[in-house]
């Protein structure tokens, strides 16, 4: 049975879905002001699992992973580019759809605009504040009551004291309380780019919060089964998610909470102000967009993930490893075998919370049983199996060309051939080992074989 890792009650729980067979699953998107960045890349590979995952064990799934188009970074953005905002998200949004394309992410079954649902946003600000936890501020804003909610800080794991104690004493005037988040800014009319929508409290715009809150209970109801997105969100989105939309139903709002970790670089976390911040875009013009999505599923999904050229450079290899098992395999189907001892440990992984590194490691011990046997049965259950985290659909000949580059083999794909050569000369396939040397010879690559082992050289 299927094992996650409940953020809410801080351990791992066998998942039973609401309705039998049906899984309903919010993730939190991006907001698209800008291109997206390895954290997004994280996010969108981790859930993109998840989803197939759960496709795969049986379930139904409606997978809703919204798209924020209005916040005060985007009326910002939109005022220094001189151009609408309609325009700037439209943009973004089109980038955001190229990226994830490139990753080989599944499109979501619902995939709404914050912009398209502020009817709920306001419908549920009004139940929140016939309920006693939103009250309309001096300046105009409607705020949500932090301390009129008794479960607050549940996800999170902090108490109201010590939030209390990080705040600064003064009470601002628009607030009765420091903790207190907004639902619904007032309009502020002296600023440039301004969007505002007509409400009970007057013209304004949604606060961020609220906006998942109102489209999660819309479209899969006001409780149901997953909600995800990165550690970052936990606090205080996530947090304030649960009392918004629990405040406002009076029922539970989810029962999993998934989090994705934190992406650092070389041992630090990726951040704008530390200048080591990388867009995707940015890396998919040096690494092929397979070997960042494989970079991302050999670490586990909740584990810190250190991205560095190192790293790219390993994953590559290992990459272009699985590939060369199945360059001179004969071909086979696809469809997965689950009655077979390696996929049996491979849904044991899955199973353990999502486990990919152990996933991927069968991969590999499928890859050395066609590199000895190049059985047509391993073959199948290598690809449909990489299949299911998506890896190695393409025709191997293309990976490992264009791994390759313009100069022919580079190392990792020199490195993955000698690991072949290895295999088969200790499963005794003499003819195999030989025919790597040769095929390596022809690319101007020479093997020496020594006591520690095997070096080459170029010719």
């Amino acid at each position: 049975m299927l094992k996650i890792y409940n953020t809410l009650a801080r351990d791992k729980q066998e998942f039973v879905p609401m309705v039998r067979g049906r899984v309903g699953m919010y993730v939190c998107g991006m907001t698209v002001y800008d291109y997206c960045h390895i954290g997004h890349a994280r996010v969108l590979v981790v859930f993109d699992i998840v989803y197939r995952w759960l496709k795969a064990s049986g379930y139904e799934v409606n997978y809703v992973r919204n798209i924020t188009d209005i916040d005060d970074k985007i009326i910002k953005r939109a005022a220094e580019n001189g151009e609408s905002i309609h325009d700037l998200t439209a943009r973004f949004i089109a980038a955001m759809h190229e990226d994830a394309d490139a990753l080989g992410v599944l499109r979501p079954d619902q995939e709404p605009r914050a912009t398209q649902y502020v009817p709920e946003m306001l419908d549920m600000i009004a139940r929140l504040e016939a309920n006693g936890l939103a009250y309309r501020a001096a300046d105009g804003d409607v705020n949500f009551a932090v301390r009129k909610f008794p479960g607050y800080g549940k996800l999170s794991g902090k108490s109201l004291e010590d939030l209390r104690a990080g705040e600064r004493v003064e009470v601002a005037d628009n607030k009765n309380d420091p903790l207190d988040f907004v639902l619904w800014k007032h309009a502020k009319e002296q600023e440039a780019g301004e969007v505002k929508w007509d409400s009970r409290w007057g013209k304004g715009r949604p606060g961020w919060h609220i906006e998942c809150s109102a489209m999660g209970s819309k479209l899969l109801g006001n409780h149901f089964d997953i909600h995800g997105g990165g550690a970052d969100l936990q606090f205080p989105h996530h947090e304030n998610e649960i009392a918004q939309s629990e405040g406002a139903h009076q029922c539970t709002f989810v029962n999993y909470w998934i989090h994705n970790g934190f992406v650092n670089v070389d041992k630090e976390k990726m951040s704008k102000s530390l200048g080591n911040f990388f867009t995707i875009r940015d890396v998919l013009k040096k690494y092929d967009a397979e070997v960042l999505r494989f970079f991302i599923l050999r670490a586990h999904y909740r584990s810190p993930l250190n991205y560095s050229d190192a790293h790219l450079d390993d994953a590559k290899g290992a990459l272009t490893r699985l590939y060369t098992a199945l360059k001179s395999a004969p071909a086979a189907g696809q469809a997965v075998d689950w009655g077979g001892p390696h996929a049996a440990r491979f849904r044991a992984a899955m199973d353990d919370d999502f486990n990919t590194p152990e996933a991927v490691a069968v991969l590999f011990e499928l890859a050395n049983e066609v590199n000895r046997s190049q059985s047509a049965e391993a073959v199948a259950q290598l690809k449909s199996l990489a299949g299911v985290l998506g890896l190695l659909q393409r025709e191997a000949a293309e990976f490992l060309q264009g791994s390759a580059g313009a100069g022919g083999l580079d190392d990792a794909g020199i490195n993955a051939q000698i690991e072949a050569r290895i295999a088969a000369k200790k499963a005794k396939d003499y003819a195999e080992a030989d025919r790597i040397r040769k095929e390596l010879l022809g690319a101007g690559i020479v093997l020496e074989d020594n006591a520690v082992g095997t070096t080459w050289r170029r010719a």
